[in-house]
């Protein structure tokens, strides 16, 4: 807005004017000797209005001019206003095309987001079956390698409590011949046999004669007859085994009153293979639990 002067008014011909008119009046109301008359009257009181409104007038007029000044400052002030609104409307649209801009830009954000955050997904429950099948598959071959295992450990198993049980009888038949540097070679070759057959854990026991009967240790040749309470150990047929603390097989006795005064045979391989068969359920549970 332009800086503008206060107008400035000549009052002194106002003034003058003013003076003239009271001074007329005043010479009027002197020169009268006697009472005024109506146009006296008259023309003195139009020359003291007029005066006073010669007295008035410039204030009057320098007001106006001073309303119409304000006035016209108040409208450059309103059109400089009405420029400022327009930059700021200027502003508010380029603010809005902005905005317009930002939030294309975050919608196409949020849907890369989304497609990435489904193909993580995705990606992530392929991975997972991939890992579960594999996993599967790891733990069926696993079992399968682990049943073969325990297949072929109870095979070898078998195959040396076989061997044992033949020493076992080879022994108890040389001791039956009487020969003592045959029973003598038998027995070291029967403990060179179960020393090797403890490196495994493979621990054969066979019950003393006289030893009590225990039916969780000893068995019967026959399997049926019950023995009595004060039963007694007469002679051991096969010896039993414990595999690892745990027992595998019981020993195959006789009972004394059982014993028979010839001289008794080793235990047959029928004999053995029923021995072999009721152990090896019990063998396969016990390697389950190791």
């Amino acid at each position: 807005m332009s800086n503008q002067t206060d107008p400035k008014l000549s009052k002194w011909p106002f003034f003058l004017g003013d003076a003239v008119l009271i001074g007329l009046a005043y010479f009027l109301y002197s020169q009268s000797k006697l009472s005024m008359g109506h146009w006296d009257i008259a023309f003195t009181l139009v020359c003291c209005t007029v005066g006073a409104g010669f007295c008035v007038a410039p204030f009057l007029i320098e007001y106006r001019a001073v309303v119409r000044l304000s006035e016209a400052n108040a409208l450059v002030s309103a059109a400089d206003q009405m420029k400022n609104l327009e930059l700021v409307a200027v502003h508010i649209s380029a603010a809005t095309a902005q905005w317009q801009v930002v939030q294309e830009q975050s919608g196409k954000t949020v849907g890369a987001a989304k497609d990435i955050a489904e193909r993580l997904t995705t990606e992530a429950a392929a991975f997972s079956e991939f890992l579960q099948k594999s996993n599967d598959g790891e733990k069926a071959n696993l079992r399968l390698e682990v049943e073969k295992l325990r297949r072929a450990e109870n095979d070898w198993l078998q195959v040396i409590v076989r061997t044992l049980d033949h020493v076992y009888a080879l022994h108890h038949a040389g001791l039956r011949s009487g020969q003592s540097g045959l029973i003598e070679q038998l027995g070291q070759f029967q403990n060179a046999c179960r020393d090797a057959a403890r490196r495994i854990g493979l621990v054969p026991f066979a019950p003393a004669p006289g030893e009590p009967f225990n039916p969780q240790l000893h068995q019967l040749a026959d399997g049926q007859t019950p023995p009595s309470a004060d039963a007694k150990v007469g002679d051991a047929l096969a010896t039993g085994y414990t595999m690892q603390g745990q027992l595998l097989r019981p020993a195959l006795i006789a009972l004394q009153a059982e014993i028979v005064l010839a001289a008794p045979a080793p235990v047959s391989e029928v004999a053995t293979l029923e021995l072999e068969e009721k152990a090896a359920p019990r063998l396969l549970e016990e390697q389950s639990l190791l």
